[in-house]
Order: C-alpha cells, then sequence, then structure tokens
C-alpha cells in the first residue's frame, strides 16, 4: 500500500488533500499516538488530523519525524481551541501548535467549534488569514461550522474556508451542510465516519449485507460510503490491523443500489455535541 492509492481532492486554492486519513482524537500522547501515527504511515495513510486540544501534537510530530517520509510527502491538520480564539490569542496558540508538532508549517489549520460569539470567530478568522498570507498554513478551514456561521464568517472577511470538518455518518448525512459547501467550494471532511466508538452502527444488517457481498468490513463499507460521495474521511483507531483495514477500501465500488441502502440509514442521530447548543470552553 502506498500513499498513491488514496485520491486527493483539491481545495479551494488548488492545494491537494489525501481523500481519507487518520484521525486522533482521544488518542493518548506517547507511545499510543506514535503507534498509531506510525501504523497508518506504513500503511499508506498521508493525512494525519490532530488537534490541540487533544494533547497529542507532540506524540503525532515525534512519529511523524522518525517515519523517514519528506515532510512535504503529508498533509497534517491541527485545530485551534475554543478558550484560545481571538486574534492575538489565535496567533499565539498557532506558534504553539507548531512547536510541539515540530514543524516549519501546517497543511492546514482549522477553528475547532463556532462557539457563541461570532464577532470573536471572525477576529479569530483575521488571524487565520495573516497565517495563510505568511504561508505559515497551506489552507485554513473550520469545524462544525453551520450554513449561519459560514454566511457570518464570510460576510466580513476575505478568504474562504477551504475545508469544514464536521460530524458526519449514515445516520447523519448532512445534506444541507453538503451543499452549502458545494455552492461555495467548502470542502466536507466528516468526522466520527463511522459512527462514532459504540459502533452499533457497524451492526445495522443493511451494512453487513452489503460487507458480505463485496468481502469488506461494515466499517469498509462506510468508508467507501464517504468516499464515494466526495468527501474527506478520517476514521480513528489506535489498533494496526484495523488502520490498515480501514484504507483498503479502494479495490471495489459500491453500485447505486448499495449507496441507496446506505442512504436510508438517516436519522439525525448525533454521537457528539451540536453545534448550536455546545457550551463548552
Amino acid at each position: 500500500m502506498t500513499e498513491r492509492t488514496v485520491p486527493t481532492v483539491t481545495l479551494n486554492n488548488g492545494v491537494t488533500m489525501p481523500q481519507l486519513g487518520l484521525g486522533v482524537w482521544q488518542t493518548k500522547d506517547g507511545q499510543e499516538v506514535e503507534a498509531a501515527v506510525t501504523a497508518a504511515i506504513e500503511s499508506g495513510y498521508r493525512l494525519i488530523d490532530t488537534a490541540a486540544v487533544y494533547g497529542n501534537e507532540a506524540g503525532v510530530g515525534r512519529a511523524i519525524s522518525a517515519s523517514g517520509v519528506p515532510r512535504e510527502e503529508l498533509f497534517i491538520t491541527t485545530k485551534l481551541w475554543n478558550t484560545d480564539q481571538g486574534y492575538d490569542k489565535a496567533l499565539a496558540a498557532f506558534d504553539k501548535s507548531l512547536a510541539k508538532l515540530g514543524f516549519d508549517y501546517i497543511d492546514l489549520y482549522l477553528i475547532h467549534w463556532p462557539m457563541d460569539s461570532s464577532e470573536r470567530f471572525v477576529d479569530t478568522w483575521r488571524a487565520f488569514e495573516k497565517l495563510y498570507a505568511d504561508k505559515k498554513v497551506r489552507a485554513i478551514g473550520v469545524s462544525n461550522f453551520h450554513p449561519h456561521h459560514l454566511d457570518d464568517l464570510m460576510r466580513d472577511t476575505a478568504v474562504v474556508p477551504a475545508v469544514n470538518q464536521i460530524e458526519l455518518h449514515p445516520r447523519l448525512p448532512q445534506a444541507e451542510l453538503r451543499e452549502y459547501g458545494k455552492q461555495h467550494d467548502i470542502q466536507i471532511e466528516s468526522w466520527s465516519p463511522i459512527g462514532g466508538s459504540g459502533g452499533d452502527l457497524l451492526h445495522e444488517p443493511a451494512l453487513v449485507a452489503i460487507g458480505e457481498k463485496h468481502n469488506k468490513s461494515a466499517a469498509q463499507i462506510v468508508i467507501r460510503w464517504h468516499i464515494q460521495n466526495g468527501l474527506v474521511v478520517i476514521p480513528k483507531s489506535v489498533h494496526a490491523d484495523r488502520i490498515a483495514q480501514n484504507i483498503d477500501v479502494f479495490d471495489f465500488e459500491l453500485n447505486a443500489d448499495d449507496m441507496a441502502a446506505i442512504d436510508a440509514m438517516q436519522t439525525g442521530e448525533r454521537t457528539g455535541p451540536d453545534p448550536e447548543t455546545a457550551n463548552f470552553t
């Protein structure tokens, strides 16, 4: 397996991004995250997604440095946490993330949550625009933004977000946000892509049946559904065999009936917080 196996998407600024990567939410810093990232890179992953609040940027950076893969062949995302929003605080937080990762630049930097103040995230976005202009980041984007958040952001700033990373899986397919992304050339990226850590989605009889037909696991079927929908997908795992399995989704295709059966699983159910009501800091 090599990085050429994974297709790429082209962001609205011309930067290319792998369509499948490893997410490291809830992966402990140190040996656990280093082993996961190492296994991912050895399996052909070139996109790694972390965040300041995950507390594992340093471990991600160590694993990447030890991998022997040239930095320019990798696509690294990290995110600004809520307490660091605001122009000056965002710039300082970026420098801390960059130092922990041990890099000269970050490929994609995201505002992690919109929170409750458009004035604040617009101020934050102006800091992101400076980082982008200064070539410290190759692309800037947001996470967990709804259309009205994006409207507020784009009304008062110059750079359209390249990515909106949101909870998205067959039970929560996010049709409105996907359509908004198409209209504004914002790439949608799926977190919690296989329906959260509980895994009950993967026991859906229709998914199991589709998996048996293609000789694939239910998780592989869901990941393939994301790929064929043009989404970027970042399944999380700390197990080397599962990490390898999750990227082994490019030797088959789901047909129209398969896709329709998965689309029919929509319930609107979330596994994480709703950006409209989340009140954490």
